[in-house]
């Protein structure tokens, strides 16, 4: 078992450092120069360099590289003397302590460095960490409901097998996963936030937290409802096929058969002893689909005014800064990977198969 957990870590670290790679890359091929975006159009000469130096722009691009993931690296090797080298370990930059020193290198550990807004000269970390919370909340109830009424809708579609009921599912889920979050959050925001409002109550726009003048900050759970139904539409579609195709397969197993053989009645068959085979692809699906809602925000925390890690991307995005798209698109990959490592492992316990493959 140990060899299989370590076997998922190293290939984790692997995924995780060809993400980080290409992102780099990729972002530093992109038009646009953090100085002007800085400094402004108005920026001299003089000051254009003195940021292209600061920010180690002059270096040469691998480089450039290599100064990035001993940024993004746990363990790191930093150089202790000279501070106005771009390896320096400058503790008002970075979180962390000294391992080993040796000579005037020293290896240390600390906490990941994202760099700084170019808008804000904020630590990207620190901005993440004020978004994330509100994203994680969204995403979270968004799969909850949707893994509940996906489920049972599924069953039922299964149960009720070319029935009425069953096309009209299909039709809805193909619906579901075929229409863009943008569009369905646009129709869900007119529908109930304006349209309905009168009767619903809600609002099309609004955050976890709202300020109240007399009272301060405030959660507003209402304002989460129609978002969460927004980003649910399509995991909900796509977890109703999948727990209907999973549970007919297993229904047509040679031990339902026995168990129909044995007199057992059509419903004790189905949730005593089909059902539980059938979760297993549903369950392995939720548990990417939360780390895909994270990343798949965006637009909807845009529309609905949510102020979480998505609202901030796109702002970013809007900006150019740069950091702030590269650190929380590192976030929701780091979500992603770390997420499928720990249901495979989890798989590998279940099952033993699994940990043979």
């Amino acid at each position: 078992m140990g060899k299989f957990i370590f076997s998922k870590f190293v290939y984790s670290v692997i995924v995780l450092w060809g993400v980080i790679t290409s992102i780099f890359f990729l972002f530093n091929v992109l038009p646009g120069d953090p100085a002007t975006i800085m400094l402004g159009q108005r920026a001299n000469k003089e000051q254009v360099e003195a940021i292209h130096k600061d920010l180690g722009l002059d270096l040469p691009i691998f480089t450039q590289y290599f100064l990035y993931l001993n940024d993004l690296s746990p363990l790191s090797i930093h150089n202790s003397v000279n501070k106005n080298s771009h390896w320096y370990f400058d503790k008002e930059k970075y979180l962390g302590f000294t391992l080993i020193p040796f000579g005037e290198k020293i290896l240390v550990l600390k906490i990941p460095y994202l760099r700084r807004s170019y808008i804000t000269k904020r630590p990207v970390s620190d901005i993440i960490l004020e978004t994330l919370p509100e994203t994680t909340v969204l995403a979270f109830s968004s799969i909850i409901v949707s893994s509940i009424l996906g489920i049972l809708l599924g069953i039922l579609a299964a149960i009720k097998l070319n029935t009425w009921y069953d096309k009209i599912s299909l039709v809805l889920s193909v619906l579901g996963m075929a229409a863009p979050s943008f569009f369905v959050g646009l129709i869900i925001a007119w529908l109930f936030g304006y349209v309905l409002r009168d009767y619903t109550g809600l609002s099309p726009t609004g955050s976890l937290y709202e300020l109240d003048v007399w009272e301060g900050e405030k959660i507003q759970i209402k304002n989460l409802i129609l978002p969460a139904i927004t980003l649910g539409v399509r995991p909900l579609a796509i977890i109703v096929q999948l727990m209907r195709s999973s549970l007919l397969d297993v229904m047509s197993q040679d031990y339902i058969r026995t168990a129909r053989a044995k007199g057992l009645s059509f419903y004790t068959i189905v949730f005593k002893h089909a059902l539980k085979n059938a979760l297993n692809p549903v369950v392995t699906a939720i548990s990417g689909w939360f780390a895909g809602l994270m990343a798949g925000a965006v637009f909807v925390e845009y529309i609905f005014n949510w102020k979480g890690i998505g609202y901030e991307v796109y702002e970013a995005l809007t900006k150019n800064d740069l950091p702030v798209v590269m650190g929380a698109t590192l976030v929701f990959a780091t979500i992603f990977v770390l997420t499928n490592m720990i249901v495979d492992i989890i798989y590998g316990f279940l099952d033993p198969r699994v940990r043979i493959k």
